[in-house]
């Protein structure tokens, strides 16, 4: 099953570039031993909270800020997808912390853009990350420019993250109101270290998916109105045990939420959880009894919640279709 699981196409939404940078490279960059890179890079058992988890990322942005190093982590990383037959998938990261060297926010985007442009074998997307705590949000406004600017050549929508504990949706209302008015879509974090209400919140502001929303198995209600107006959770299982939002992966409410609203299955950052997409699929399918049909629902799930065209997600609707049913019945 395991092999299976490996060669099926597959979709990822909700993926952090700066959270799946190859040790290795980090290592090598900073001139430091992969030990200690992989100390500073990894949850542990001292990673008891999303706050402690952001912290896993300061090494990485440490190396990403020339185009230089930018443009070799993308490459990495989408082979490293590649190798597990992710056929699309929508990266994000914040450009403005990539600005520490002399890049503009525009350079990063470019960088990272020429480089999906020329990889073969999978298509990328770029969704652009104001952050939490750019509470003055000049930095914020000018990641929604660059958006605008790059959007539909590269990037396709704008996402809020951060510690949503410390800084709550409805701070950034202005921020949604300049994006709307540009014509940029966007998922917003929301329901993972806060309640369903933060989820509510973001509706509000015009969401078109919720990355993660763990916290929407509190409220019936607010399943039902996902369910309904067609709204995607990007749900995350091993980040959100590295978190402490759920203290063991056996006790994740995935398969409720499976059985009441549109998910997609993600990994949210493959090196500071440790985890490929494949990993969580061969999880989902041990600990939840996932069968092959709903690792594909997952996957529809995601192409149709996609920010492509549709003539795009009927193609890749397509390959999935084809794929999935070869697996099926002709492994």
């Amino acid at each position: 099953m395991k092999t299976i699981v490996k060669r099926l196409p597959k979709v990822e939404l909700h993926l952090h570039l700066d959270g799946s940078v190859r040790i290795s490279t980090v290592a090598e960059l900073l001139n430091i031993s992969y030990e200690e890179a992989y100390l500073q890079m990894v949850c542990d058992k001292n990673t008891h909270s999303l706050t402690d988890y952001l912290m896993k990322f300061d090494l990485p942005i440490k190396v990403m800020q020339t185009k230089e190093n930018l443009k070799r982590v993308t490459k990495e990383l989408l082979e490293d997808l590649k190798k597990e037959h992710v056929i699309y998938v929508e990266l994000r990261f914040a450009p403005s912390l990539h600005t520490k060297e002399g890049l503009s926010q525009k350079q990063v985007v470019e960088a990272i853009v020429e480089e999906i442009r020329e990889e073969e074998g999978i298509t990328c997307n770029l969704i652009l990350c104001c952050l939490r705590n750019h509470l003055e949000n000049e930095k914020n406004f000018e990641t929604v420019e660059v958006a605008k600017s790059f959007l539909n050549h590269g990037v396709v929508a704008l996402d809020l993250a951060g510690d949503e504990s410390k800084y709550p949706t409805q701070l950034f209302q202005k921020l949604f109101e300049k994006a709307r008015e540009l014509g940029v879509p966007y998922t917003i974090h929301a329901g993972e270290a806060s309640s369903y209400h933060s989820i509510l919140e973001a509706l509000r502001f015009g969401a078109v998916r919720i990355g993660h929303g763990i916290a929407t198995i509190e409220n019936q209600g607010l399943m039902n109105t996902l369910k309904e107006d067609k709204i995607l959770l990007e749900v995350c299982p091993q980040s959100n045990v590295d978190t402490d939002i759920v203290t063991e992966k056996k006790k994740h409410p995935i398969k409720q939420l499976f059985s009441n609203v549109p998910i997609s299955i993600n990994t949210d950052n493959r090196t500071v959880s440790n985890i490929t997409l494949t990993e969580e699929y061969e999880d989902l399918m041990k600990l939840f009894d996932f069968t092959i049909d709903d690792i594909k629902t997952c996957n529809l799930n995601a192409i149709k919640s996609s920010f492509l065209n549709e003539q795009e997600k009927e193609k890749l609707k397509k390959q999935i279709e084809e794929e999935y049913y070869d697996a099926t019945y002709r492994s």
